[in-house]
């Protein structure tokens, strides 16, 4: 290829690409940049290589949401999650503008440096539902009002239960209650369905202690209308990384 030919490529990748998000050799491929081509378009300072196969505009300050798009793309089920997923619906407590962004997937992952260099963020992987159809899957992640068309975050009745498989360890005992305090009207159904196939019994007891305090919702209504993974009949009990003993009870 001609040094006319490249450079008429690259005048479209800048016309033509998005600007504020990094791009991969098959978005790159569409514009019949090569892997070998992209290479030398960073070696000239055209383009910026983030990583293997990962690539942006020189001085292109990139926001977190186009970030996690881009990721998505790439780690089946990535969505945000957790405390993260509950600050983005405005439950918060203490909310400061750099904490730890929390990301769920379904593979193990590790997090590029590329990105927690820009953001300060954490992957958790882990198997916390057993699915009863991807229908349920599909149903509790969403992309809530203001943020891009496609990014995948928990709905709060599942991130709740994030957030809790993940008290006492990355998450502290007492923000978590704060939290769960500022759950506001959660569907009970959807409730139901997500603690039936929760497989955390620490999630699911800690979940029903706390809903009959607060009376989020009527725990034995509730139990009742599904049948929810509790555990045995005795107490579960397990010290947490502060030292605090939880107790809880297969009920609530």
């Amino acid at each position: 290829m001609d040094v006319n030919s490249r450079h008429q490529i690259i005048k479209r990748l800048q016309a033509e690409l998005p600007r504020g998000t990094p791009f991969g050799l098959a978005t790159l491929g569409q514009f019949g940049v090569s892997a070998q081509l992209a290479a030398h378009y960073a070696e000239g300072g055209w383009l910026v290589r983030l990583a293997q196969g990962v690539y942006a505009f020189p001085n292109d300050d990139f926001g977190v949401h186009k970030a996690i798009l881009f990721l998505q793309q790439r780690v089946p089920g990535l969505h945000v999650g957790g405390k993260s997923a509950l600050a983005m619906q405005g439950v918060r407590h203490n909310l400061s503008t750099r904490d730890t962004l929390v990301l769920w997937g379904e593979p193990r992952f590790a997090l590029p440096t590329w990105f927690t260099s820009r953001f300060p963020a954490r992957y958790v992987h882990a198997h916390l539902f057993d699915w009863p159809h991807t229908a349920l899957a599909d149903k509790t992640l969403a992309t809530p009002p203001g943020l891009p068309e496609g990014l995948q975050v928990s709905v709060p009745e599942r991130a709740v239960l994030e957030l809790l498989y993940e008290t006492g360890v990355k998450q502290s005992l007492e923000e978590a209650r704060n939290l769960f305090d500022g759950l506001r009207s959660p569907r009970k159904d959807l409730l139901g369905q997500l603690l039936s196939c929760c497989t955390s019994v620490k999630a699911v007891r800690l979940f029903l202690t706390w809903a009959r305090e607060t009376n989020v919702v009527d725990v034995d209504l509730l139990l009742t209308q599904h049948e929810v993974r509790t555990g045995s009949n005795r107490r579960w009990m397990s010290r947490l990384d502060d030292g605090t003993l939880l107790s809880l009870k297969p009920h609530g």
